[in-house]
């Protein structure tokens, strides 16, 4: 799943006054493999419900959550209930002065496995994943071109990166270099949620491995990683 994590320090460096990382934080993974419980999630706005309440590992209300989305309370409140059926998301304890439920993320990390079935319905999740990302900077750039229009200088803009690579590699490289990349992200995580450090700013990434059959005239068989 994509999510939402603090800004680095030069170098890739954590920030001097992060918070304690990640990696001292008890681990529990979510992997959902039944495919109509991957089929349930081919919905725009449960994606951006997961990316939120995994990201931040903060509960939020239905209405919060809907103001994000797009949705109203109600219809949100029935996208919270089906992701509890499938043991995505639980209800998060209530302040004292709380009138509306709370829900949270039931674990640390979330990952869909459809064991490789072709076509399976984890590439509709692809595609809405995708097209979130699309949003996403689609929403930075009219950001950027309105305060351009305003004549606001602001703040440097944060650099935004896309890169391609073709690899070749072997199971046992692919499991390696998948591990490596989720070991890194996982070392930007804030230990607790709540202390977000001063000067950063919620940053999207993406990370991807596809096979590319794509067989180029004279070339050695094989597949690819982007």
């Amino acid at each position: 799943m994509s999510t939402d994590r603090p800004s680095s320090g030069p170098a890739g460096t954590p920030p001097a006054d992060a918070a304690p990382r990640r990696k001292n934080r008890p681990e529990k993974k979510v992997e959902i493999t039944d495919p109509k419980a991957i089929r349930a999630l081919a919905h725009a706005a449960r994606l951006e419900v997961i990316s939120e309440l995994y990201s931040t590992q903060s509960s939020r209300t239905a209405t919060e959550l809907a103001q994000q989305t797009g949705l109203t309370p109600s219809a949100m409140s029935y996208h919270l209930r089906a992701l509890q059926k499938w043991g995505i998301v639980v209800p998060a304890e209530a302040s004292a002065d709380a009138r509306e439920r709370r829900w949270k993320a039931a674990g640390t990390d979330f990952a869909i496995n459809s064991g490789g079935a072709v076509a399976g319905p984890d590439f509709a999740v692809i595609d809405l994943e995708l097209d979130a990302f699309r949003r996403r900077a689609s929403a930075y750039s009219r950001a950027r071109d309105e305060q351009r229009q305003r004549g606001e200088s602001g703040e440097p803009a944060s650099a935004v990166l896309l890169a391609s690579n073709l690899l070749y590699l072997t199971a046992e490289q692919r499991s390696e270099l998948t591990e490596r990349v989720f070991d890194l992200l996982r070392d930007y995580e804030l230990e607790d949620p709540s202390r977000i450090p001063p000067g950063s700013e919620r940053i999207a990434t993406m990370w991807s491995m596809i096979p590319d059959d794509r067989t180029l005239p004279g070339a050695p068989g094989g597949h690819a990683g982007t």
